[in-house]
Order: structure tokens, then sequence, then C-alpha cells
């Protein structure tokens, strides 16, 4: 029987991780560069700050794998094997789970391009804030002097706590040999993907290769609760005919006729490791034996995404969510003030042309 050894999911939800991070540290580096890299700045303070920010990456970077490797080592060491009885009601509830977390995820993959512009005015306002003194302010001047490893060292360590959470989301739902791979591979591409992009400086492209992804993600998520509810019927028939069905093969007696909407005795995703059946099962949901459950199951997913994201883009452009009351007058004026302080916030920005009020105060 052939091991399986890549996970799609935890490919795609390594790799926006990564990508997210690579673009915030990029953010970071290239913000330091403009304020103090050139013939008239400090090239020392300049090294220490990007020395700052790699050594807040780095360390956040090991916590997250220390986190990781002992939350899917007690997984499969202590429970992988104690299910054999019901082995298909846990596999649907981590499909399930799974397409949870890949839906949640994939609305935000499409905001990793707006994330740029946020950091930099965060990075202005921490550096162009004063340093504070007496006792109360230690914190504060702390948070200050080195601002330059809090920034990446949080946002690496956030990142990377909740890409422990959707992979082990998505990981529970595959065996522990296809897990590896997908996280090393998610990393370098992520890495090489945001490195390209940074160097072209262009947001379209982002964009672009932004959407493509998610696409793939919601074909990935629908496909899982699509075989969650393939799981849970596969069980249920287990449970009648007192066996494993998948040790019968594909034939006559694997399957609740009653239930069957199309049923071939080849393409099995299941038998084998599944060869290319298998890719088409993880990434599209393919089946060689399909039920009313499953067939369902699999189109009102794509209508539930529909309207979300009908109803989300509602929201962006009516201010509220559809069939609710818009915001009373009262309200919007108080937004429009909130709008506008805002924006006045946003000219902090400018320090990324070369305004640096109290830089060396935070690299002393």
């Amino acid at each position: 029987m052939t091991v399986q050894v890549f996970a799609v999911p935890v490919f795609l939800v390594v790799f926006r991780e990564t990508l997210e991070t690579v673009i915030i540290v990029s953010v970071l580096l290239a913000f330091l560069k403009q304020t103090l890299d050139g013939p008239q700045r400090d090239r020392r303070v300049y090294k220490k700050l990007v020395r700052q920010v790699w050594i807040g990456t780095g360390l956040g970077l090991l916590i997250c794998l220390i986190i990781a490797g002992a939350l899917i080592g007690t997984f499969y060491g202590l429970g992988v094997n104690k299910w054999d009885a019901t082995e298909y009601y846990y596999e649907g509830a981590f499909s399930l789970f799974a397409t949870i977390v890949i839906t949640i995820m994939g609305a935000a993959l499409l905001r990793v391009g707006k994330m740029q512009e946020k950091w930099r005015l965060k990075l202005a306002i921490a550096i162009e804030s004063p340093v504070r003194t007496g006792k109360s302010g230690w914190f504060r001047r702390f948070a200050e002097k080195y601002a330059m490893f809090i920034l990446p060292f949080i946002t690496v360590l956030r990142e990377g706590i909740e890409a422990i959470v959707f992979v082990a989301g998505v990981s529970f739902s595959a065996p522990a040999t296809a897990v590896p791979l997908p996280v090393v591979i998610g990393l370098i591409v992520g890495i090489i993907v945001g490195y390209i992009l940074y160097k072209s400086g262009s947001s379209t492209k982002l964009q672009i290769f932004l959407v493509v992804s998610t696409c793939l993600l919601y074909l990935v998520a629908a496909g899982l609760f699509s075989r969650a509810v393939g799981y849970f019927e596969t069980q249920k028939w287990n449970n009648i005919i007192g066996g494993d069905a998948a040790e019968l093969g594909s034939g006559p007696g694997t399957y609740d006729i009653d239930k069957s909407v199309w049923h071939v005795n080849c393409c099995s995703p299941e038998l084998n490791g599944g060869g290319g059946w298998g890719i088409f099962n993880a990434i599209l949901g393919w089946t060689n034996s399909a039920t009313y459950g499953t067939v369902l199951s699999y189109n009102l997913y794509w209508i539930f995404v529909m309207c979300m994201f009908v109803a989300m883009r509602f929201r962006e452009v009516k201010g509220h969510w559809p069939f609710m009351k818009a915001k009373s007058p009262a309200n919007t004026r108080e937004h429009d003030d909130h709008s506008s302080d805002h924006s006045s916030g946003e000219k902090t920005t400018g320090l990324a042309k070369g305004i640096q009020p109290g830089v060396k105060d935070v690299a002393a």
C-alpha cells in the first residue's frame, strides 16, 4: 500500500501563514532601509535595528516550531491508534473541523495584500513615539528601545500559533506521514514567493496570486465537507454489515445502494494509496462512490460560500449585514469622526520618506 506523504490542505495553510509573515518582516526591513540606510544616515543604528528584526523573527519561529512539534507528537503518539471501532466518525469530525478552519481562513487570505500599509503605519507610530522617563515608564522605554525586536517577534509568534491551530485542524484528517513534507515545502515556497513579490513591488501580481490561492483553498474545503459526510455514512454502513467495507474492495457490498447516486468499480481514492485519484480526492473531493449526502453537501457548501462573499461585499459597501438595519445617524457621525482621526494618524507614514525622530533613542 502506498504511503500518503503530502497533504495539500497542510501545504496551503503553511504557505499562507508564511507569506503573511514574510510580507510583515519585509515591511519592517524596507522601512528601516528607507529611513536609516544611506550616505547621510547612521549605519551602526541601521545594522543594530536590522539585527533586532532578524532575532525577533528567529526566536518567534523557534518557539512556534517547539509548540507545533509537541502538539502534533502528542496527538499522534497517544490517540491515533485508539479509534479503530469508530474510525470514520473521527475522520468525519476532523474533516468537518478542517472545513470550518479553511473556510474562515480563505476569506482572510484575500486581505494579505492590504497588510503592508497597515504595518508601515504601526511601525511609524512605534518609532515616532517620544521616549518616556521615570520609573513608571520602564516597560514603555524597553518597548521603544527594542521595538524592532518586539514587532516581528510578536507577529511571527501570532502567525505561527495561528498556523499551528490551522495545521492541527487540517492534519487530523490526514495520516502523520502526510504532514512534514507539505510543512517544509509550504515554508520554502512562502518565503520564495514573498521575496519575489517584495522585490517586484507589484501589488497587482500579489492580489491575483492570492485570489487563485483562495479559490484552491475553497476547492479543498468543499471536498473535505463532502468527505466528512461520506465518512459518517461509511461508518454507519460498516455498523450495519458488521465489518470494514473497505476491506472488500470497491465492488458490490462495499456501499449502500439505497443511498447511491453513482458507483464505479475503479478510480477509488482509497485503494492502494489512491494514486492520481487520491490527488483528485484531496483537491476536488472526488469519490468513486457518491451518495445523495455527499453530492448535496458539496453543492450546498458552494452555495454557502457564495452567499458568504455576497454578504461580506454587501456589508463592505452598505455598512451593515443584509436584512439588518443600518446604523443610526448618530453612530454614523461617530464613525466618520473616528475615520477622520484615523486618516490624520496615517500621516505618520511620512516617516517612510526619511523622517526619523527618536530613532536613535530606539536603538540606543
